[in-house]
């Protein structure tokens, strides 16, 4: 199953963010909140802003996979959904503003988000399959 190889890869994106949440918390000694540490704040939201939105995409990628999509429009959406995710979350480690990673992460993510539920959608109502 395709979509289980872009869950393992997302899987290890999302431990390599919340393993630095927690270095930086240790060396820091900063157990709850963010402790007004700017460094850290771009570290959990870098983290969390993974969580958010890779449950939902690989969601619809298994969806259209057991659906009969030909592999390489889920493999084009998984990709793009790993690429985007680590834009984002180098973009958002690096600056607290605006950054080329942040936006391009987050405009990549949305577009993903909208085509895949477009084919969600069309999926269902139009009976797409493989038979």
């Amino acid at each position: 199953m395709i979509t289980l190889f872009y869950a393992g890869l997302c899987t290890i994106l999302v431990v390599f963010l919340a393993t630095r949440v927690v270095q930086w918390r240790f060396r820091h000694k900063i157990g709850m909140g963010d402790g007004g540490d700017r460094q850290l704040l771009m570290r959990v939201r870098a983290h969390a802003n993974a969580v958010e939105y890779m449950p939902l995409a690989l969601i619809l990628l298994g969806g259209m996979e057991l659906n009969g999509y030909d592999d390489r429009i889920i493999h084009g959406f998984g990709a793009t959904l790993l690429a985007s995710r680590i834009a984002h979350a180098w973009g958002v480690s690096h600056s607290s503003g605006t950054s080329r990673g942040r936006f391009l992460g987050t405009l990549f993510t949305f577009l993903l988000l909208l085509a895949m539920a477009a084919f969600a959608i069309f999926g269902f109502l139009g009976g797409y399959a493989t038979e």
